[in-house]
């Protein structure tokens, strides 16, 4: 039986795997650096395998590192999270990566609720496209887009889809009047989000019109593509759940309801790691999302 570990060198060793730098884990654990090179290195020994590739400026965990970083980055993450169960005094801090548009349209309008039901619970938002990296301990769930079953393999996650979707040509109501069938948005201004999984060439086909007329005005969010329209630039093609503001407030039309073929999709989920499922607040976030998407698909337009 191989002599006990000393659990200071396995935190040592975790701080540094998860940051990627002495230096950052020695801040993080109130040590110096040459004290967390020293504890890896005594760590090293002890197992008989190199866990680090040292470079100038450099570190990088070798195969046997990245293997017991999955192990030991586990452990500390579920002693973590069994700490702050049972501590009053722990933070009650939830950290979500989202994507853009769905954070600016969707979440952000609802949170006060959130955490008015959560006294005392913290919520740290990060928007971007990338996918979050639960590897680095960043963050504790990501709301993605175009997360197709398919097209990303998510190992040692939890995945919980956010429903349908309705796409539909949404613009100000001065200029809807000019809309009356399908054919009239061709000679519109047409507002493309070039980043979304169904657009304007996947209307045009369902509707029975042979074009794709690149003119317009391009945005790579969708939420830009939202506020254009609003604003009377042109006609956008976009949820009706994250253009739900504005179709509320008037502010936006479907001009072409119940005389055009609407498009639908799963375009959101969110997802957390396995450890993760122990975390009264993710369950607590978990269950609240599901309840404001049921009542705010009877808000939707279709």
């Amino acid at each position: 039986m191989p002599n006990p570990v000393p659990m200071s060198l396995l935190r040592a060793f975790e701080a540094a795997g998860r940051s990627g730098s002495f230096r950052a884990a020695a801040a993080e654990l109130g040590l110096t650096p040459s004290a967390v090179s020293h504890a890896i290195r005594k760590l090293e020994d002890q197992l008989g395998v190199r866990l680090f590739q040292r470079r100038a400026r450099t570190i990088g965990l070798t195969t046997e590192g990245q293997t017991l970083m999955r192990h030991v980055g586990e452990a500390f993450d579920t002693l973590r999270r069994g700490i702050e169960v049972v501590s009053t005094r722990a933070p009650r801090l939830l950290r979500l990566h989202v994507a853009p548009s769905f954070a600016t349209q969707w979440l952000a309008p609802r949170l006060v609720r959130f955490l008015e039901a959560n006294a005392g619970a913290e919520v740290r938002i990060a928007a971007s496209t990338d996918y979050a990296e639960f590897s680095q301990g960043t963050f504790d769930a990501d709301i993605v887009y175009a997360a197709a079953p398919t097209a990303r393999p998510l190992p040692g996650l939890v995945r919980i889809s956010l429903g349908e979707e309705t796409v539909v040509p949404l613009c100000a109501p001065a200029l809807a009047a000019r809309i009356r069938r399908p054919a009239d948005i061709l000679g519109e201004t047409l507002i493309h989000s070039d980043n979304k999984m169904l657009r304007w060439p996947d209307w045009f086909s369902a509707n029975g019109l042979d074009a794709s007329p690149a003119h317009g005005l391009r945005f790579d969010r969708s939420f830009l593509a939202i506020s254009m329209a609003a604003d009377g630039l042109g006609v956008a093609l976009e949820s009706t759940r994250l253009a739900e503001r504005e179709i509320v407030s008037g502010r936006l039309v479907v001009p072409l309801r119940g005389r055009s073929v609407d498009l639908h999709y799963t375009a959101h989920f969110l997802v957390y790691p396995r450890t993760q499922q122990s975390n009264p607040l993710i369950t607590r976030f978990s269950a609240w999302l599901q309840q404001q998407l049921e009542a705010s698909a009877s808000l939707e337009v279709s």
